[in-house]
């Protein structure tokens, strides 16, 4: 007997990342790590920049996001991030060049440097070799 799923949409403003089916994912919460099972109990949470961990029947793989929402109601969810990308899409030497700018970014202090978008580049990007690791 196959085991259950539940549905996983992963959606950006710019395209639909991921439909299908899947047995088990965990989400980036900005409280914590959150995992989900087919018929978990309906939520809806804020997602921080971080690595979404994906099980299929046969693979597991992850997706970087970079904040957004995930709603979990019905064996179904749906996650929309501001950006998303799979483990297969991601360069490893432009994720480490943007790690290596908001390092440099941060180290000079200069004042036109914007810190924080600077650390938020610098999460970003680590996020993305994260997911690649």
């Amino acid at each position: 007997m196959a085991e259950k799923t539940q549905r996983l949409e992963i959606v950006t403003p710019e395209r639909k990342v991921y439909s299908g089916d899947v047995r088990f994912v965990v989400v980036p919460g900005v409280e914590g790590e959150l995992g989900f099972l087919p018929e978990h109990a309906p939520l809806v949470s804020a997602l921080k920049i971080g690595v979404m961990k994906v099980q299929e029947e046969n693979r597991t793989f992850k997706v970087a996001i970079s904040g957004g929402f995930v709603e979990v109601r019905n064996s179904r969810v749906t996650v929309l991030a501001r950006t998303a990308e799979r483990d297969e899409e991601i360069d490893r030497e432009r994720a480490e060049a943007a790690k290596a700018r908001a390092e440099q970014r941060l180290a000079a202090r200069t004042p036109d440097v914007d810190v924080v978008r600077a650390e938020l580049a610098l999460k970003r990007a680590l996020a993305r070799l994260k997911a690649i690791s």
